[in-house]
């Protein structure tokens, strides 16, 4: 279960299918300061992060069993894609809404789900990715939750296209603002719905991000010097202090293997990770993601 919304709420950004070949692109002009061109962070960065997804993707299948009535209102409006001006705020904007795509799928708003898609496929366009997406595959995928766990490895390996697409026309600073936007987005409908009835399970999620934070913050910090990236970081700056206290450690437990309904071996690991966290930190940290997402729309 888990797996399935891990790749509901990515498979804008991984699931881009379409095969086409590599597409010559100028480097843009925002890229550039004073006449050179910066180097490209090496792609394991990134990849890091987004092998780190599974715990905040996981919240929304933690969604499902919190009997919480949906709240179109908690999503980012896709109206909002009309102040999406630059390449930096469409890339952020194209992370959120496919966040956003997951907390729909839970509730099965199959009409909605086709709006967000619309507006992820604009943006797509407008940031010259469009040869990696399959608007027709995403929407079959979006509106049937069949074989989703079997397309996993696909995902992956068009995402990484996309990555080399993007690190070859000096862009890879989009690539890390689409997963700042997939984990800003995730962590803005935890605390969101948490709100409306806090369950352990979830508190526990949105702590346990602090080390998934980290390695998203050296990211940013590598394009610090390229245009919005500083207003960024400095709002991190102040959700990583939030973060500072919350301690987490990892008892060790028994392994499970089992054989799933479609026939694949699978491996959990028993280790128990244990979030200790105060009260006090628990609503700061909320607060500032609640800031940086907010701020992040309204740029």
């Amino acid at each position: 279960m888990a797996k399935k919304y891990l790749y509901l709420l990515l498979f804008p950004l991984l699931t881009l299918v379409a095969c086409g070949g590599e597409t010559k692109v100028d480097v843009p002009d925002e890229v550039i300061n004073d006449g050179t061109v910066e180097a490209e962070i090496d792609p394991t960065a990134i990849n890091k992060v987004i092998a780190g997804f599974s715990s905040p993707i996981e919240m929304a299948a933690s969604i499902e069993s919190m009997d919480i009535p949906y709240s179109q209102k908690i999503l980012v409006p896709t109206s909002a894609s009309d102040n999406f001006d630059s390449n930096f705020k469409k890339a952020v904007g194209l992370g959120m809404f496919s966040a956003d795509l997951g907390y729909l799928n839970v509730y099965k708003k199959t009409n909605t789900i086709i709006e967000y898609l619309t507006s992820i496929k604009k943006l797509a366009d407008d940031l010259d990715v469009d040869q990696f997406f399959d608007f027709q595959t995403l929407k079959r995928l979006a509106t049937s939750s069949d074989n989703l766990d079997s397309l996993m490895y696909m995902s992956v390996s068009s995402h990484n296209r996309m990555d080399e697409h993007l690190r070859a026309s000096k862009r890879s600073d989009l690539s890390a603002l689409m997963v700042t936007g997939v984990w800003v987005e995730g962590i803005y409908l935890a605390a969101a719905v948490s709100e409306l009835k806090q369950t352990k399970e979830m508190r526990d999620k949105i702590g346990d991000q602090k080390n998934i934070l980290s390695d998203l913050y050296f990211v940013l910090k590598f394009f610090e010097k390229r245009p919005h990236f500083k207003d960024l970081i400095t709002e991190f700056d102040a959700l990583k202090e939030a973060y500072e206290g919350v301690t987490i450690t990892t008892k060790p437990g028994e392994t499970k293997t089992y054989v799933d309904k479609d026939g694949v071996t699978v491996t959990e690991s028993g280790e128990e990770t244990v979030v200790e966290m105060t009260d006090e930190q628990y609503t700061e940290i909320t607060e500032n993601i609640k800031k940086i997402r907010n701020k992040l729309i309204s740029l």
